[in-house]
């Protein structure tokens, strides 16, 4: 693939002579947030955007595939794609035939029916109790809807379903998206051939989501930032009091082992801010790690760690972002993530290579209007991870080879 370190093959290597006509089968990510019955969120469908464009203009039919939430095989009304389909007209400019019943056979006949250039959506695949199962019969159902089939759906890559998985095996050519080729690029180049200092910032809840990332990168950075709730773990493995944080106890020897492989690499929180209750109007304070007293509970790092991990960042040649430093939802402990947040923009602007590992980090970055100045925010937080983590993805397995 060009410019990506997966060895799968894209989308931009198929000869455009032998698109005209033909029925794109293409698996999105439109697994968006919905607010009384509007998509509230539209990032999703923008990422997309590129591909269903690149497909549309050399005359193909443009048939897509989603899932919405998790509605385990049965038809839930409030997690239709409808809605979904209609934000999708908004932002091409054109209308979307919605497939609403994929299993029926007049399915593969609506996109036959479609002109060149024109776009369908199909209903979401987890209303069919077969898709998280990868039952070949439901990924013949999906298959019968295209000629060749697109997979730009990263966030799904670490998933075995009917639409992933299934349909790959069934279509030829079976290629990445522009979409999933940029995920790989982004997240392949950090790893294999980072520009140095290359430091990793991880945050979050819980050291045991990312204990294998650490695994992973702590051969390949200069310094790993810990910072969230998951540092109060690595406090406990210190011997500190950590009051009412959150720790997992059956996780600090493994905080310990992690500590001691990762000197001079593992940099944690000099401080805690702390409250008795997460609310926007708590009383808080900022104290030494070693000094959260009982009753008391870390909900974000303090002031003096945010500024010396925003000055390890902006020194940087490379970053890699994955989870909030504190409670991000809830000001005043979003004061730490969004420090962090600046601090990658601005290495961006001085010429650093800034990756964020989507889920929290993703929303963090979007509440913050700073998606569009850092280089890359990843749509998959678990398949991020999962890449990082050095894991093969199934879903990117089952594609062609460059």
């Amino acid at each position: 693939m060009s410019g990506d370190s997966s060895g799968k093959r894209a989308l931009e290597s198929l000869p455009p002579e032998g698109l005209e006509g033909q029925r794109a089968l293409v698996r999105v990510d439109f697994n968006v947030p919905l607010r009384e019955g509007q998509v509230a969120d539209p990032m999703r469908i923008k990422a997309s955007l590129t591909t269903i464009g690149w497909l549309r203009q050399r005359g193909c039919r443009v048939v897509l595939l989603s899932h919405l939430g998790r509605p385990t095989g049965k038809v839930v009304p409030k997690l239709s794609l409808r809605p979904v389909a209609e934000a999708l007209e908004s932002e091409l400019g054109t209308l979307v035939t919605f497939v609403d019943n994929v299993t029926s056979p007049g399915a593969a006949k609506i996109t036959r029916r479609l002109l060149r250039g024109e776009v369908a959506l199909v209903e979401n695949t987890r209303f069919l109790p077969g898709e998280e199962t990868n039952d070949p019969s439901v990924a013949e159902t999906f298959a019968a809807l295209g000629d060749f089939f697109v997979n730009d759906a990263f966030g799904t890559a670490h998933r075995v379903h009917a639409s992933t998985v299934g349909v790959a095996a069934l279509l030829s050519p079976a290629v990445a998206g522009f979409l999933m080729a940029k995920e790989l690029r982004y997240l392949g180049e950090a790893l294999a051939a980072p520009r140095r200092p290359f430091v990793a910032v991880l945050g979050g809840a819980k050291v045991s989501g990312k204990i294998d990332v650490i695994e992973a990168l702590l051969p390949k950075v200069d310094t790993i930032l810990i910072g969230g709730a998951m540092a109060c773990t690595f406090f406990a493995a210190l011997g500190y009091q950590v009051g009412n944080s959150l720790v997992e106890r059956e996780k600090i020897g493994l905080a310990r082992d992690l500590l001691e492989r990762g000197k001079g690499k593992i940099i944690l929180p000099q401080g805690a801010t702390i409250a008795q209750e997460i609310s926007g109007s708590a009383a808080v304070r900022q104290v030494p790690r070693d000094a959260i007293p009982d009753g008391w509970a870390m909900y974000d790092i303090d002031s003096a760690t945010g500024d010396s991990f925003a000055a390890t960042i902006r020194g940087a040649a490379t970053v890699l972002w994955n989870g909030p430093m504190g409670v991000f939802e809830t000001p005043p402990f979003d004061v730490g993530t969004r420090t962090v947040a600046l601090a990658l923009a601005d290495a961006t602007s001085h010429g650093a290579t800034t990756v964020v590992g989507g889920g929290d980090s993703a929303a963090a970055i979007a509440n913050l209007g700073l998606q569009d100045r850092v280089t890359h925010v990843s749509t998959g937080g678990g398949a991020a991870l999962e890449y990082l983590e050095g894991k093969e993805l199934p879903a990117i397995a089952a594609l062609d080879d460059a």
